[in-house]
């Protein structure tokens, strides 16, 4: 049984220094770059020896210093059980998957969450705890890791928020808590080839927060990802049946995307497995899509056809080049940067018959998106034939 120490340490803040003599937390900065040389890094440091000194992450126009929290004693204190989970980034559209496969599964689960001003009641609803949190603000981080043994963490920043706030201050935050409070296992969702994008601020971010977790000495999980199949329906399958322009690219770029469902459902497999410690993961789903081969099933689904406008990719590289001319656009330009990407010639895809081996997984147990649309379009279909069969009865009656 995992032990930790009954108080809380110090609460964390943007530069804390040594307490008591046993933690140091050092200074955690961020920086921006606008020159319009490549040579700046995005990089983090340390002077501890638990860590590599001096790791760098590639060349683009931001630079940011992090140290981490090295926790030199940790003493028995209040017993953690192992089912303890906290789930950060509980909200969203695999947060709340997780969320309710940890509690189905048995899981006592956790929701770390941005205090709002329409709570979470859902989360409540379903059975799982809800605390109030912020990356943003570190030193309210510490309180929310009490009791708990894994943290599971499927936060993004929200579009209108900087990158850099939540995606590269707000985990090492996070990590650094983790470690200073002793928690056991720490699980973070990254993005299929992220280290080969260092152009691209999102991808790159997920790459130094990799590095930087798997330097920190905690036991971990990466896991990255390629697509979700839910982002298709909003995208996609809702323009089309509400006869809305879908827009796409003319690149022949191929997503191997993945139902949210089976990603939580593996993920706990991972969690679970001894095999898995301190391992990165590749989950896709079982084959890769264009944007051109979605919209065309989607179709077929619906039975109408699509209002599709095409966007050249040259049209989003010029728009990205002119974003970057101003400081107040760049957060603008670091997103049309990870769509360029997505727009570019190349497959979000890999092998996964290592891994369902490695997890004990049938490959026949994973949904594939045409049975995922089938089945949207089949409900929503007949709840609209049901509205207007309602709406017919309702007229004769009157």
């Amino acid at each position: 049984m995992a032990s930790r120490l009954g108080s809380l340490p110090p609460a964390l803040t943007s530069s804390t220094h040594v307490h008591h003599g046993r933690r140091k937390h050092t200074s955690l900065s961020w920086g921006r770059s606008l020159a319009t040389t490549s040579h700046s890094e995005l990089f983090y440091s340390s002077s501890s020896s638990s860590l590599a000194p001096g790791i760098s992450c590639s060349r683009f126009m931001v630079t940011c210093n992090a140290q981490t929290v090295v926790s030199t004693s940790m003493s028995q204190g209040t017993p953690v059980r192992p089912t303890s989970i906290l789930v950060v980034g509980a909200t969203g559209t695999l947060g709340r998957q997780v969320v309710r496969r940890a509690l189905d599964e048995g899981y006592d689960v956790r929701c770390l969450v941005r205090p709002r001003p329409a709570p979470a009641d859902f989360l409540r609803d379903w059975g799982a705890t809800v605390v109030n949190g912020d990356l943003n603000k570190p030193e309210s981080i510490p309180a929310t890791l009490v009791g708990i043994h894994t943290v599971i963490d499927c936060a993004t920043g929200r579009p209108e928020e900087p990158i850099q706030t939540v995606d590269w201050e707000g985990k090492v935050a996070l990590i650094q808590c983790a470690k200073a409070m002793g928690i056991q296992k720490y699980i973070f969702y990254s993005i299929h080839n992220c280290d080969k994008h260092p152009e691209v601020p999102l991808m790159e971010i997920k790459h130094c927060t990799e590095k930087f977790l798997q330097d920190s000495g905690l036991n971990y999980i990466v896991i990255r990802l390629c697509g979700f199949m839910q982002g298709l329906i909003g995208q996609y399958a809702v323009p089309i049946l509400e006869d809305k322009s879908v827009w796409g690219t003319d690149a022949p770029t191929r997503i191997a995307y993945m139902d949210t469902q089976d990603i939580a459902r593996l993920t706990f497999i991972a969690m679970r497995s001894e095999n898995v410690s301190k391992k990165l993961l590749t989950f896709a789903g079982p084959r890769a899509w264009t944007t051109q081969e979605v919209i065309a099933l989607c179709e077929r689904l619906a039975g109408q056809d699509a209002n599709v406008t095409t966007v050249p990719v040259s049209v989003l590289k010029f728009t990205r080049q002119l974003t970057r001319l101003f400081q107040w656009t760049n957060d603008v330009a670091d997103r049309l940067a990870f769509s360029e990407v997505l727009s570019s010639d190349m497959v979000f895809s890999v092998p996964m018959t290592e891994t369902y081996s490695l997890l004990g997984v049938d490959q026949k147990d994973i949904l594939t998106l045409e049975k995922y649309l089938q089945e949207y379009f089949t409900n929503i279909l007949k709840k609209l034939k049901d509205i207007k069969a309602q709406s017919k009865q309702t007229d004769i009656y009157l």
